[in-house]
């Protein structure tokens, strides 16, 4: 054969279309090996990259977010491999069958494609699957953090990954195991604490609640632990920022928890935005190759962020080459998938890109996608999208926020509450709101105040299970206080997520502080319950209150702080942070010399 048409059709073959060919390759692609359950994975993953075209393999190193797919048919063109709902991203009506439709439809398209490589689909169901009305929000994770308990935070894993797969994903961007060493980051509430023994503990928790024994089976979704490497430990706690440390330290405090979640089989890994002493993470090829490959051994893929690898350079195809020969393996792009492909077509064309990269991180999504079943089951299993919301899924959240309630002050103990009171009087903004209750990543991405999913506010939890005889009466700003038994007063943030939750002002907003001083002018008892995302500087409100319990971010599920304050259940959460004096305090963490905060790490009072 001349080698003009040898290399014509090598060329062919590279850059091959996705869509279906004739009767011929669809029948040798039945009795592929890739196609055979029975086979070794392995086999059948060298078996499909040896089938596949260059376009068909940078195709599944894309990853598009759902909002941004011009025309549905595009999976197919371009081979896509993976699509994502980011926060708030979803379809027109937020039901649980309507996002299994558009999962499945999504899937539909993907094996249209000539070797029907299934798709890997993408959330952040961070604390429950908090996209989807309806569904159970647990606690955030610094909640989570203060059960002391990974038995528990394996159970909220386990059942948000049952009501994941109910609506046909099968991955999900957690756990978070940062490890936060600065309250004023606005991602405080997703990481577990300040210690890495606490996340290291928690993170292969959360991986096993989430992965379970088999990832094929029905209700395992794939996890991803996040964000390597040193997201919080940044400078001034600013988010995307800079994480100042030696490698010993960087070792030390922020790698444990990796370690854990490989041991525990997590399949991916999402990479910081943040950077390393002023590298860019994204584009660090010792942490992501050196260490987290080959030193470490972990054998998944590595998924960028959110348009991350845009902050490498002001040039495009210098922000695709340092990415992917750093060691990113998936991209998520998330909006101009059209320009992402055409890059790293050209990089690898030119060898800017070498083909044994792109092979060895396309191995390593295929591993995963045959591991999770995605070619024998690609579609929802509608058996268990009923189950989203269910009363099961709902007492797992429920003993979830008992356990992380902490008790920071009890003077004259005045809780638990006697049962005997004639009125109890309920006063503060987050009383009545469910939004608030929840936090960020809840519904929207940034989350917000009001009812905008089902769950159980803290106001209706106290007159759920306060005794008949007892009168409940409310006011948001605390006033009609006068002649009650005890005021209970819900104050705390409003929600927020990354970026915009940064702050340098911690303090109560003054309209809380008034809330809490009107009903202390009444000289009746004063419980204060604080909903928040991070510690928060007490100053203003500790002298005025009898008890003080930090409630965090609770969730949905607001009938475990009622069955606290009535002790159905005593106090037993402990401090995953260690709570500052003052803003002039932050950063403190345990092991500062000196060590003086307000109160310690792994303090907690109980009854």
């Amino acid at each position: 054969m001349n080698k003009f048409i040898k290399l014509a059709i090598i060329l062919l073959l590279m850059h091959g279309s996705c869509t279906k060919m004739g009767t011929s390759t669809q029948t040798q692609n039945y009795d592929a090996v890739y196609l055979n359950p029975d086979a070794d994975i392995e086999e059948r993953v060298e078996d499909l990259l040896s089938r596949m075209s260059l376009k068909e393999k940078i195709g599944q190193m894309t990853q598009v977010d759902r909002g941004f797919i011009q025309q549905h048919s595009d999976i197919t063109t371009f081979c896509i491999g993976s699509v994502l709902s980011g926060g708030g991203s979803g379809p027109p009506e937020n039901r649980a069958i309507s996002w299994a439709d558009m999962v499945d439809d999504f899937q539909q398209r993907a094996l249209m494609t000539r070797l029907k490589i299934p798709l890997i689909y993408g959330i952040d169901a961070v604390h429950g699957h908090n996209n989807v009305y309806g569904a159970v929000i647990f606690p955030h994770n610094i909640g989570m953090g203060c059960t002391r308990n990974p038995d528990l935070v394996r159970q909220a894993a386990r059942v948000t990954a049952e009501e994941v797969a109910g609506t046909g994903i099968n991955w999900t961007f957690g756990p978070c195991i940062a490890v936060v060493r600065d309250e004023r980051w606005g991602r405080t509430y997703e990481g577990f604490g300040e210690t890495p023994e606490l996340t290291e503990k928690m993170a292969a928790a959360a991986v096993e609640g989430f992965q379970g024994s088999d990832l094929k089976d029905p209700v395992s979704i794939l996890a991803c632990a996040k964000h390597f490497l040193g997201d919080g430990g940044t400078t001034g706690g600013h988010d995307q920022g800079n994480t100042e440390l030696s490698e010993a330290e960087l070792r030390a405090i922020h790698l444990p928890g990796y370690i854990s979640a490989i041991n525990a089989g997590v399949g991916s890994i999402m990479a910081s935005y943040s950077s390393w002493n002023g590298e860019k993470i994204h584009g660090n090829h010792y942490l992501l190759t050196n260490v987290l490959k080959q030193e470490l051994g972990f054998e998944g893929f590595v998924v960028s962020d959110w348009g991350a690898i845009n902050q490498l350079s002001a040039d495009y195809e210098v922000c695709v080459e340092k990415a992917i020969n750093a060691g990113i393996d998936m991209v998520m792009v998330p909006d101009d998938y059209k320009r992402f492909i055409n890059v790293l077509d050209t990089l690898v064309t030119r060898g800017r890109v070498p083909i044994n990269r792109i092979n060895d991180a396309v191995k390593r999504i295929l591993r995963i996608k045959f591991r999770l079943g995605l070619f024998e089951s690609p579609f929802t299993n509608r058996s268990y999208t009923m189950q989203i919301g269910s009363s099961e899924h709902r007492a797992v959240a429920r003993e979830c926020v008992r356990q992380s309630l902490v008790l920071l002050k009890n003077n004259g103990k005045v809780l638990p509450l006697s049962g005997s009171e004639s009125r109890i009087h309920v006063s503060g903004r987050n009383a009545d709101d469910l939004g608030s209750q929840c936090g960020g990543w809840t519904i929207s991405w940034q989350g917000s105040r009001g009812s905008h999913t089902i769950g159980t506010t803290i106001l209706q939890a106290i007159k759920q299970r306060a005794p008949a005889s007892t009168k409940i009466t409310y006011s948001a700003d605390g006033s009609n206080a006068s002649g009650s038994d005890i005021g209970i007063v819900v104050i705390g943030e409003s929600p927020y997520a990354e970026g915009k939750g940064d702050s340098n002002d911690l303090s109560i907003e003054e309209q809380d502080v008034d809330t809490v001083k009107r009903i202390k002018s009444t000289g009746i008892p004063l419980v204060v319950i604080l909903i928040s995302g991070r510690p928060m500087i007490l100053d203003s409100i500790l002298d005025e209150c009898d008890a003080l319990i930090a409630a965090w971010l609770p969730g949905t599920e607001g009938q475990g702080v009622a069955d606290v304050l009535f002790g159905d259940f005593p106090p037993t959460g402990r401090l995953s942070h260690s709570w500052p004096r003052s803003m002039n305090q932050i950063p403190i963490n345990l092991e500062d010399i000196p060590y003086d905060p307000l109160f310690p790490y792994g303090f907690g009072l109980t009854y």
